[in-house]
């Protein structure tokens, strides 16, 4: 807890952090040592009343709710960072989230299971590559920072754990439409053991699909190649 709050403390830059499910603030007593404004989103009811007692100078910064349904631009004018030990069966849709919100959102510093840690990071050609890679990567500079064993938890899980950083890119790829370049990746690796002529020929022209990128299976392409077929697309 202190490694990931120590991750956040250390961005330029930052000045507010969103933790997302705190739950009994492990993460929030190391977090409120940084020169950060803290705010809490917590969706467990007998968490919520703990946190108000815990720390009552966070009272009006204490959010009950869903992160999954919160109106971040609404509630952060400036861009915030982003930290957690993020609920496992949510991790990848949190992600999708913050992605939907990249210009609200400059830092992420967050725990996951390990295998969808690695997934984030990977580059093409790995076989852990694939649609949550190449869309974290099209904004994000992404960094696996550290393992963290089953037996840092009690009750120990039956999964590792990976904490990984994210930080805001901008738009360096110049991607006009996120919308589309969505739809491309998710149907590129919707079947990405077939070539992607075959996922793609909804999507392009009879002559584009002659290209030989074509012939390349998903996992092949870096986000630079993605961004390629995106502006050739119909």
């Amino acid at each position: 807890a202190e490694r990931i709050a120590g991750a956040v403390s250390g961005h330029a830059g930052v000045t507010q952090v969103l933790e997302i499910g705190p739950g009994m603030g492990v993460l929030t007593d190391f977090l409120m040592k940084g020169n950060l404004e803290v705010h809490l989103i917590e969706i467990d009811r007998e968490s919520i009343a703990y946190l108000h007692q815990k720390y009552p100078e966070l009272q009006d910064r204490i959010l009950e709710g869903d992160f999954l349904k919160f109106d971040v631009g609404a509630a952060f004018p400036a861009p915030i960072a982003i930290a957690g030990n993020f609920p496992y069966n949510i991790s990848s849709q949190i992600l999708f989230k913050v992605i939907d919100n990249k210009e609200k959102v400059n830092q992420v510093v967050g725990m996951f299971q390990k295998e969808v840690a690695e997934r984030i990071c990977a580059g093409p050609g790995n076989k852990e590559y694939g649609i949550l890679s190449v869309l974290s990567q099209a904004y994000f500079k992404t960094t696996y920072l550290f393992d963290v064993d089953e037996e840092a938890f009690n009750p120990p899980p039956k999964v590792k754990s990976g904490v990984i950083k994210f930080e805001y890119l901008g738009n360096p790829y110049g991607i006009e439409s996120h919308r589309k370049f969505l739809v491309l990746v998710k149907a590129a690796f919707g079947q990405r053991r077939k070539q992607l002529r075959n996922p793609l020929k909804p999507y392009f022209k009879k002559e584009i699909l002659q290209d030989d990128i074509f012939t390349k299976r998903a996992e092949q392409l870096s986000v630079a190649d993605f961004v390629g077929l995106l502006n050739k697309m119909n």
